[in-house]
């Protein structure tokens, strides 16, 4: 912590008479890179005015992982192993939106029921995601019985992960050509069990920080930014929504079916961290919805892409044909040559656009993979919706955004 002074803050009278005007006194503050509050290795450099924050300049790159360059070290399907340590709260999310770029490139056609289970899960990842940022978000303020509540029902999300794909959190379940494996024995009851209790949950949820008067105060007229601002900036997802934007990637942009899917864009208006709060929570209760007509109406047949060029051949197949057997074996050492070109497809994560822009050379490994994550482009909020606020809404500010600094620093 230092402090500068311009000027003394007691009006001085010079030899020749004149009053000299007091200079303000501002106290520069560094917020983290440690601090328990900033959700992962991010410092705030603060200029403060009495306890008036008047400039705010965050440092990133604590986190560095140069993810975006190990990409081209490794082969199309390897790589799908990283986008699942950027953000590790919405690793199918991630998985998925390099899967259509690259799907893209190759022109194959996913089966239905692929396209189904994948939407399934990735609303699975967004409940998970929202209950982390829920739990951790009331912590921040004061709330603990809420953390203990909704990381009840992450833990029961992550065991549906792992009987999926048998990891809890870096799954890479969702691959090019489909998903790595069939569904499990028994995921209908277990899915089912969990999606029938959850609107409970919320309520639950609710019925602890609505009526809670503390909470109420910190997050009601806190951090309010204007939606022209947050466009400018590039800031997507529940942030740009609650500031009265109707822009969800997919309604406005399907991919993977979701076309066929009836649900609601939760819209707020207040643009403030109530309003945040209020658009993750509904959002939970449409993803609810989302998974079960993934259940009722999910297609039979083939998980995967009939393209055995592009993807693993099935095992079976492997161990009866010579021609799978040598597919298996040039795909595993070699990996898969994609047309040479580009592609760009965007999806909806927990936090707003990500997007993989994919370039291909022709060979079997990326010329160049570029990451539009959400979490940076609605980090450049951060100034505006520091600047001119108390150092003590800081933290309900900061935890409304979402962000993850894995996400940030690649």
């Amino acid at each position: 912590m230092s402090e500068t002074q311009a000027g003394s803050a007691v009006e001085l009278e010079g030899v020749s008479g004149k009053v000299e005007t007091p200079q303000p006194r501002r106290m520069t503050l560094n917020m983290g890179p440690q601090h328990p509050s900033t959700h992962g290795v991010l410092r705030i450099l603060l200029e403060l005015d009495g306890e008036t924050i008047v400039n705010a300049r965050p440092d990133i790159g604590y986190l560095h992982t140069g993810i975006e360059k190990q990409a081209e070290a490794l082969n199309w399907h390897q790589v799908t192993t990283l986008t699942d340590r950027m953000d590790y709260l919405s690793n199918l999310a991630n998985n998925l939106a390099y899967a259509l770029s690259v799907e893209k490139l190759l022109g194959i056609e996913i089966p239905p029921k692929a396209q189904w289970l994948r939407v399934m899960l990735t609303e699975l990842s967004r409940i998970n995601s929202h209950v982390v940022w829920l739990g951790t978000h009331a912590l921040d303020l004061g709330a603990m019985t809420v953390f203990f509540y909704t990381f009840r029902e992450r833990e029961e999300i992550l065991r549906l992960f792992e009987m999926f794909s048998g990891q809890r959190l870096m799954t890479s379940y969702i691959r090019i050509g489909g998903v790595s494996m069939e569904p499990p024995r028994g995921w209908e009851k277990a899915v089912g069990k969990f999606i029938s209790e959850f609107d409970a949950k919320v309520d639950e949820y609710e019925d602890l920080l609505n009526a809670n008067p503390i909470f109420m105060q910190r997050v009601k007229g806190v951090g309010r930014v204007p939606v022209e601002t947050l466009l400018d900036l590039g800031v997507t997802g529940p942030m740009i929504r609650a500031g009265g934007l109707k822009w969800d990637i997919r309604k406005s942009e399907p991919y993977s079916s979701y076309e066929k899917f009836d649900f609601e864009v939760p819209v707020y208006y207040e643009s403030d961290v109530w309003a945040r709060y209020r658009v993750r929570m509904e959002e939970m209760r449409q993803s609810r919805r989302i998974v079960q007509q993934a259940m009722d109406g999910m297609p039979e047949g083939r998980w995967v892409a009939d393209a055995p060029k592009a993807v693993l051949p099935d095992r079976e197949k492997m161990k009866t044909q010579m021609e799978a057997l040598i597919y298996h074996f040039k795909i595993v050492t070699e990996g898969v040559r994609v047309p040479p070109g580009e592609a760009y497809v965007p999806v909806e994560s927990p936090r707003g656009e990500i997007g993989f822009y994919v370039v291909s050379d022709g060979t079997s490994k990326p010329y160049r993979v570029y990451m539009r994550t959400p979490s940076f482009g609605n980090l450049q909020a951060l100034v505006p919706l520091f600047e001119g606020s108390l150092v003590a809404d800081s933290i309900a500010s900061l935890g409304s955004m979402d962000f993850v600094l894995g996400d940030v620093d690649r």
